[in-house]
């Protein structure tokens, strides 16, 4: 791969695990239960997820305006960010900002993760 996005940003419910943390699910939380942005938090923690992450921000609002706030928090532009979201209409909202979008369709896997880097790269490289 030539190369690789300065932020990598993956939606929660129904990419990272298959189901929504605010309604699907009660406390107390066990291997495979949760709830909103604690209980997401604690998710991570309990699926040994965090070992991936080098920050970690759940941001409960607007797609576009979480990718805004961390574009003015990172200073990385737009153009060398990827996301993967199960929810199309995001894919669109956040693929205008200039973000390579990856739509996850079956849940997060080492191939989707690869095909979603080999996509950038490709967008990088240019027509």
């Amino acid at each position: 791969m030539a190369r690789l996005p300065e932020l990598a940003v993956f939606d929660l419910d129904f990419t990272l695990w298959p189901f929504w943390v605010d309604t699907h699910v009660d406390p107390p939380f066990h291997k495979s239960r949760t709830g909103e942005i604690e209980g997401a938090n604690q998710l991570l923690e309990l699926f040994d997820l965090v070992k991936y992450f080098v920050h970690r921000e759940i941001y409960p609002g607007s797609k576009v305006t979480h990718f805004e706030r961390l574009q003015q928090k990172t200073r990385i532009f737009f153009s060398q960010m990827i996301f993967f979201d199960d929810e199309k209409r995001n894919i669109i909202d956040v693929n205008k900002l200039g973000v390579t979008c990856i739509h996850v369709q079956n849940g997060m896997s080492l191939q989707t993760l690869t095909e979603g880097l080999e996509v950038f790269a490709k967008a990088q490289a240019g027509p």
